[in-house]
This record gives structure tokens, C-alpha cells and sequence, in this order.
């Protein structure tokens, strides 16, 4: 029983060291790369690629679609207030983040009783930590915050 199990765990090790080809990228690439088993099939498939006529149709229905389509993202909140100056600081954050970071959207909110500046559209937290990192020189109070997107919102 013992002796199995040494065997059992040697094997087990080894096949820890080797890569898992079946299941890399490198991999799936060359099995897609290789010739067809038989020559003799090789050249002789013919594709015929017919239109449906109501394609663009689906396609115009879809991306009218798009807009109403909603999922979650994140944002990086750079101002969050209800003082009494906070219009005025809502729309210096905004003005002062789009001067630094022409790039990135930026979206103004009044949510009663907050003023909240918030920027980008992040579909991973990772991406937000990393926009987050990149403003937090200019705006340090930053935060990332869960926010729900659209794919206007990733298009335009």
C-alpha cells in the first residue's frame, strides 16, 4: 500500500512539472495550424456564404438595442459632496480632471443631496484601480465605486 502510494505521489509530481498544453493558447494554435489527417480531403471543401435578408435588419435592431443594454462596471469617484460649495467644487473637479485627462469621461451627477463627479468606464475593478492610481496625485480623496454602464457608454 505504501509503495503505491509513493508511486502514486511520484507521478502526481511529475505531472505537475509539465505544462498543460492541451488547455494553452500555443497549443490550440498549433492544432489549428495542423494539415487535415488525410491529403486527400485536403482542398476538395467548398463553402457557399448566403445572406439572410433579414441581417441588416437584426444588426440596425441590435446596435438601437445596445443603448438600452445595461450591465455592471466601475467608476472612480474624484468628488463627493453636499456642502454648500459643492456645485461650485462639483464643477472645479470636473473642469480640473478634463484639463489633466483629456481622454476620460467624465460624468457630473446631483443625487440629492450630493454633487458627485465621477470618472471612466471600467469593466473590471482592476482597470478602476488603476484609473484610480493614475488620479490619485491630482484628486487623493478618490475611490472606486460600483456603477452600472451602458454600452453607449463604452462607444462613444
Amino acid at each position: 500500500m505504501r509503495r503505491s502510494l509513493t508511486i502514486l505521489l511520484i507521478l502526481f509530481a511529475a505531472a505537475a512539472y509539465t505544462p498543460l498544453r492541451a488547455q494553452s493558447l500555443d497549443a490550440f494554435k498549433e492544432r489549428l495550424a495542423a494539415p487535415v489527417a488525410s491529403d486527400a480531403a485536403f482542398g476538395t471543401a467548398k463553402v457557399a456564404v448566403t445572406e439572410c435578408g433579414d441581417a441588416a435588419r437584426a444588426v440596425n435592431e441590435a446596435s438601437r438595442a445596445g443603448a438600452r443594454l445595461r450591465f455592471p462596471g466601475y467608476r472612480v469617484c474624484i468628488f463627493f459632496d453636499n456642502g454648500q460649495d459643492a456645485r461650485a467644487g462639483a464643477i472645479a473637479a470636473k473642469q480640473l480632471f478634463e484639463e489633466n485627462y483629456p481622454g476620460i469621461k467624465v460624468y457630473m451627477v446631483y443625487e440629492n443631496p450630493y454633487f458627485k463627479v465621477a470618472v471612466g468606464d471600467c469593466l473590471t475593478t482592476e482597470e478602476a484601480i488603476i484609473l484610480k492610481g493614475r488620479v490619485s496625485s491630482a484628486f487623493p480623496k478618490a475611490f472606486v465605486k460600483n456603477e452600472t454602464l451602458s454600452i453607449a457608454d463604452l462607444l462613444n
